[in-house]
This record gives C-alpha cells, structure tokens and sequence, in this order.
C-alpha cells in the first residue's frame, strides 16, 4: 500500500490525511482517514518544517490499520547531501523499514539530489526525491501517478482531504 499524507493547519487544531492506494497509476484511493490534533500548532521555521510537521504525520499513520510500504509526503526527503528533510526525519521515526517518498512543488536550492519531473502542460516542475536509492526510478513512478496535471490526481485528492476535514 502505497499512502499520501499532508497536514492543514488552523488557528486551534492540525488537521491530517492520508489517503492509501495500491499502484502509483490508481485514479482513486482504497481508503481514506483524517486525524485532527486539537491545539495551536507551532510556527513554521525555515529550514525545520519537519519539527512543525513530524508530530502530526507519525500520530496519523500510527491510527492506520494497514502498514504502508510506501509514504509520500509533500516536501523533501533530502534538503541537501547529509541533511535530512521531513521525510528523512519520519523515515527515522517510523524505524527506518518504510521507503519515504517526497513530492515538493517549490525548488530547494541544496537540495541536489532531488529530480525534477514535469507532468501534463505544465512547465513547472515537480521535486522528488526519496529515501530508495534509485531515486530516478521513483521519479518515474510519480511522473506516471494518474492526472493530466502537474499535481498528481491523489496528491491533489490528499490535499484537498486535510483542508476541507
């Protein structure tokens, strides 16, 4: 199982979903859930997204019924060599055994490792990279994810998902 997550941050509460599918090519999810934390969630801080992020993400996938084998996570695995990003850092917390996938829309400059992958029309790319070693063969993966757009139709679902829960 393949699962997609992202957070939604309001005044008084995070909001998170995930939503799990069995192939990168899948048009729609097999299951769908949504965790709400309530509190202030803390400020953003360049260059440690993952300190504001990391807390959701694990509570929500350890809600799961069902153990991903892939997670895909809106931002980087890799920010630079030997710094680790949000998904570097779930990767550790979840014990190191599940592949982390990340899909950033925005150019990290270090973040060299990434690939840049183009989808539909769109002349702006999409940043993957991951905690598999064949990083390129990822990229293809996500290239391939339904939807004629740049963002992929289950990612887009994902988004969607945490911020009208």
């Amino acid at each position: 199982m393949i699962v997609c997550v992202d957070v939604d941050y309001r005044a008084s509460e995070a909001v998170t979903a995930c939503i799990g599918f069995h192939d990168w090519a899948d048009a729609a999810s097999n299951f769908e859930s949504v965790t709400r934390t309530k509190g202030t969630p803390p400020e953003y801080e360049s260059g440690a997204f993952y300190r504001r992020e990391l807390p959701y993400l694990v509570t929500a996938l350890a809600a799961l019924t069902a153990s991903p084998r892939i997670i895909v996570v809106d931002g980087y695995v890799w920010l630079a060599p030997g710094r680790p990003g949000l998904g570097a850092h779930l990767h550790a917390a979840l014990g190191g055994g599940i592949e982390i996938v990340g899909v950033a829309k925005r150019n990290f400059a270090s973040a060299v490792t990434a690939i840049p992958i183009l989808r539909g029309t769109s002349q702006q790319p999409l940043f993957v990279t991951s905690t598999r070693a064949d990083v390129a063969a990822v990229a293809r993966s996500v290239r391939a994810m339904h939807g004629a757009h740049r963002i992929p139709t289950l990612l887009k679902r994902v988004d969607r998902l945490a911020r009208d829960a």
